[in-house]
């Protein structure tokens, strides 16, 4: 299920967004942090299963029309179930009308999800 994020997790959403490539620098990791708590239009949602954190999704919203899914993660315990796929849907769903396109970095995963 999907769950916004609260900078009181922000520590969870570090955590996971670790596991993406580009965020392992901790330098980069606290930029991309900043993004997400000062932008309104860049937001993170959890992922949680048997009760616990187990995937994130940051998106930034473009304009009316678009939004672009920056950082996609799930633990590796937790992959191959299609948790990454369910959390592009769930939040295809609250943005509404607005359709998901990839960042650099989510686009190989996004063109499998939707093969």
């Amino acid at each position: 299920m999907i769950h916004r994020y609260r900078k009181s997790h922000e520590k969870i959403a570090m955590g996971l967004l670790a596991y993406m490539p580009q965020e392992r620098n901790v330098k980069q990791l606290k930029k991309t942090m900043a993004l997400y708590n000062e932008r309104p239009n860049w937001q993170l949602f959890f992922w949680k299963a048997d009760n616990y954190y187990v995937g994130i999704i940051g998106i930034h919203v473009e304009d009316d029309e678009f939004f672009t899914v920056q950082h996609i993660s799930v633990l590796p315990s937790f992959r191959g179930e299609g948790i990454g796929h369910e959390m592009i849907v769930s939040v295809g769903r609250v943005m509404g009308n607005r359709q998901a396109k990839p960042s650099k970095e989510t686009k190989n995963f996004m063109t499998k999800c939707s093969a």
